[in-house]
């Protein structure tokens, strides 16, 4: 049972409360972790605007990988890698989500386009990552530049049937994966949290099996299939927890903190 050196999480429905709160908990479970001399960072679907909000309040100083771990950015969001959906994809990611009537945005390295404001999703996307969109009625412009796409829809069964749908018609193309109940995510192609983690393996100089990750959903399984202790919410569905070696509290009750207790404790051990 290797020692754990680095912990790698998920930001929404992990670190953060439904409501998107940093817990005291959660502030303190980090700082549990610098004084034990192991290594945290997060990787999400966010956006890198919507991952600033986390550097300073958790002195983050490693690298982050924000959609998907499809880009990898300091602290500071200084670009240090990043790759862009293939045209092609997103051609065919938009003309599918058109068929379904789900609404499309398109996120690059440093904006958010949007064709309508929702009423739902968009402001609680706004309140989330604390940016504001662009609207635009013509997406074609955007098609070579597009670091993800997230199709947006209070039908939770549609998305996840989109999923597969989606998924199949991009082949290896580009990634196509569920980030929230509400939200599926179209990322670059062999891109992942999963080679996010694997990068900053690389660059730690820290075996797979010395890794932890956190996570409640199916865009975190890349990572949890390549590293040593993955953790699931409680919160997360039964087709994630079966692929974790543990399974800690939900985010509503500080199951975050929870999860770094037994990473110590499992340390200690």
């Amino acid at each position: 049972m290797s020692r754990i050196r680095l912990v790698i999480s998920d930001v929404d429905g992990t670190l953060v409360t439904s409501d998107k709160r940093l817990t005291d908990g959660a502030r303190a479970a980090v700082a549990k972790l610098k004084a034990a001399g192991i290594g945290f960072t997060l990787t999400s679907s966010r956006p890198p605007v919507g991952m600033r909000l986390f550097s300073e309040p958790l002195d983050i100083t490693l690298p982050m990988g924000p959609f998907n771990g499809s880009s990898i950015v300091d602290p500071s969001l200084a670009v240090i890698e990043q790759h862009l959906i293939p045209a092609d994809a997103v051609t065919k990611s938009i003309a599918l989500l058109d068929r379904y009537g789900i609404d499309i945005w398109i996120f690059t390295n440093d904006n958010w386009y949007i064709r309508r404001d929702d009423g739902k999703y968009v402001p609680h996307e706004q309140r989330t990552i604390q940016f504001d969109p662009t609207q635009t009625d013509d997406l074609t412009p955007l098609i070579g530049k597009a670091c993800k796409i997230v199709g947006a829809s209070p039908d939770f069964a549609l998305l996840e049937r989109c999923e597969t749908e989606l998924q199949n018609e991009l082949g290896e193309s580009a990634l196509a994966a569920r980030s929230q109940d509400y939200y599926l995510d179209v990322t670059p192609p062999g891109q992942s949290k999963g080679t996010f983690v694997q990068a900053m393996s690389k660059r730690l100089e820290i075996p797979a099996e010395s890794i932890a990750t956190l996570g409640d959903m199916q865009n975190d399984l890349p990572m949890f299939k390549v590293s040593g202790l993955p953790i699931a919410m409680g919160n997360a569905t039964a087709d994630v927890k079966k692929f974790a070696k543990h399974v800690t509290g939900t985010n509503e009750e500080d199951g975050f903190a929870a999860a770094i207790d037994f990473i110590l404790a499992r340390n200690a051990d």
